[in-house]
C-alpha cells in the first residue's frame, strides 16, 4: 500500500476486526454483478444494476430490516422503533458505479451502515428514533448525465424534465424505470418531509490521500465542496501553419492551453481552490493548420464559497484578458453550479465524542468530491466521515482499496453514534 505509514493505534477490538472483514466480504460479492466481464461497470437500471438492488435487498431482509425497492431503484432498508410517530434517521449512500470503478465507493457507506443494522438486530437493540438504511440507485451519472437521481428522488429534489433524458442508445430515463416495473407517475409520493427526518449521516472512503498521509483512519466531513462547470468554445481564425506569422495568429488552441495553465496557477496559489480541465477538443484540427477552434471543460471547486465566488471572478477576467491579447472569442456554457454544503456542527461534535472516546484521533477536512448528502442540504442536518484509502488515495479506480480495520472502525463509530445518539440536538 503506497502512502504514509499505518499509524493507527494498536486497541481496534476483535469486534472491528469481524466487522470489518464483513464489510470488504459483501464489497467483493457486489462487485460481482457487472456489465463489462473482467471489471466493474454498474450503471442505472442496467440487468447488473438490478441483480445488485436485488442482492442488497435480500441482505437487508436477512439483516431484519423491513424492506423495499422504489420505483427508481432505491433499496431502502426499516429498522423501526416502537413509536411509529418518532422522526427518521437515514443513513445512505450510492450503489452504482462509474466504468471501470472501485469496489467501494459509494457502496462502502451501504453495506457499513448494513453490518451496523445487523449488530444492532443481534444485540436486539431498540432505537429511539426510526433507521433506515438506503442503498441510492444512482448517483454518478454515467448513463444519462444526471447526477444523484436516487437521492433526488428521497429528497423531494426530481426535476420532471429529468424523465426525459437519453442514453446512448436513446432510451429516457422514463422508459427504463418502466422496463424494470416502476411507474414514473410515483416518484413525487417518495419524497420525505422535512418534519419526519432527524438528519442524514454518510460513511464514504476518502477519495484522496489526505488521510492516508496523515497516517489516519477516520476523518470528519466539515463541508462539501461547492462547484461550477462550464463548457468553454473558443473561436479564433483557422490558417495555414507555414504562412501565417506567429504574432497574427488568432490560435484557439494557443487560447486553451493558456487558459487551462491560469487555472492550475491559480488554483495552487489559492488555498482550498481546485481547478481542472478535462477536456480539449479541437474540431476538424490537422497537424499543419492554426487552429479556428477549441472546446475545452472547466471544473472549479472550493468548500468555501468567498474562495470559489473569487476563482470564478478570476478565471472571467483571464479569459477577457486571453479575448483581447489573442484576438479570439471564448464563450462560457454553465453546465453545473452547486453550492457549498456545510455539515452539521452537531454531527461534527458526536462524531468527534465517538473518535476520542474510541481512543482515535480526530481529524476534520473537506470533501472535494460531491455525495448524495448534498440533496439533503435544507432537508435535514448532515453528518460524513470519511474512511482511508490506500494506494495513494486513489479513488474511481479499479485499485481503489479500503483495509478492513479502517472499516470495522468506521462501523464501531456508526454503531456507537447511533446507540448513543442525542435526539434532543435536533429537535
Amino acid at each position: 500500500m503506497l502512502g504514509a505509514p499505518d499509524t493507527q493505534p494498536q486497541h481496534a477490538s476483535l469486534a472491528a476486526a469481524v466487522l470489518g472483514g464483513r464489510i470488504i466480504e459483501l464489497c467483493d460479492e457486489l462487485a460481482q454483478f457487472s456489465e463489462e466481464p473482467g471489471r466493474l461497470t454498474c450503471t442505472y437500471l442496467t440487468p447488473a444494476h438490478r441483480a445488485a438492488a436485488s442482492q442488497l435487498a435480500a441482505w437487508m431482509q436477512a439483516a431484519g430490516l423491513d424492506t423495499s425497492i422504489d420505483t427508481v431503484g432505491n433499496v431502502i432498508g426499516r429498522f423501526p422503533c416502537a413509536d411509529p410517530h418518532a422522526k427518521t434517521l437515514i443513513v445512505g449512500s450510492h450503489y452504482d458505479t462509474v466504468r471501470d470503478a472501485g469496489k467501494y465507493d459509494g457502496r462502502l457507506g451501504i453495506v457499513t451502515a448494513l453490518v451496523v443494522a445487523e449488530e444492532l438486530s443481534r444485540r436486539r437493540f431498540k432505537l429511539p428514533f426510526h433507521l433506515e438504511v438506503i442503498a441510492f440507485a444512482e448517483e454518478e451519472g454515467v448513463r444519462f448525465g444526471t447526477a444523484y437521481l436516487g437521492s433526488r428522488v428521497i429528497a423531494g429534489r426530481f426535476e420532471p424534465e429529468f424523465l426525459t433524458r437519453r442514453d446512448a442508445s436513446g432510451a429516457t430515463v422514463a422508459d427504463v424505470i418502466a422496463s424494470a416495473g416502476g411507474n414514473p407517475a410515483d416518484i413525487p409520493g417518495l419524497a420525505r418531509r422535512s418534519d419526519d427526518l432527524l438528519g442524514y449521516l454518510e460513511i464514504h472512503i476518502e477519495q484522496g490521500p489526505v488521510l492516508l498521509e496523515a497516517g489516519l483512519p477516520l476523518g470528519i466531513v466539515t463541508a462539501i465542496a461547492g462547484g461550477a462547470r462550464y463548457g468553454v468554445s473558443i473561436s479564433g481564425v483557422a490558417g495555414h501553419a507555414g504562412t501565417v506569422p506567429m504574432a497574427s495568429r488568432h490560435d484557439a488552441v494557443a487560447a486553451a492551453a493558456e487558459l487551462t495553465l491560469f487555472v492550475e496557477t491559480l488554483a495552487r496559489n489559492t488555498p482550498g481552490l481546485l481547478g481542472t480541465v478535462g477536456q480539449i477538443n479541437v474540431p476538424g484540427g490537422a497537424i499543419n493548420v492554426v487552429a479556428g477552434r477549441s472546446d475545452m471543460s472547466l471544473d472549479i471547486r472550493s468548500s468555501d464559497e468567498n474562495t470559489l465566488a473569487r476563482g470564478i471572478a478570476d478565471v472571467q477576467a483571464q479569459i477577457t484578458q486571453i479575448e483581447q491579447s489573442r484576438g479570439v472569442t471564448i464563450t462560457l456554457a454553465e453546465l453545473l453550479r452547486a453550492p457549498v454544503v456545510p455539515c452539521a456542527e452537531a454531527l461534527q461534535r458526536r462524531f468527534a465524542d465517538v473518535l476520542q472516546k474510541a481512543s482515535l484521533p480526530v481529524r476534520y477536512l473537506p470533501s472535494g468530491a460531491g455525495h448524495d448528502a448534498v440533496m439533503f442540504d435544507g432537508l435535514a442536518p448532515i453528518g460524513m466521515l470519511f474512511v482511508r484509502c490506500g494506494n495513494g488515495g486513489i479513488s474511481h479506480n479499479p485499485l481503489e482499496t479500503v483495509a478492513e480495520a479502517d472499516a470495522g472502525l468506521a462501523a464501531n463509530v456508526l454503531l456507537d453514534l447511533l446507540m448513543n445518539f442525542q435526539i434532543d440536538e435536533f429537535q
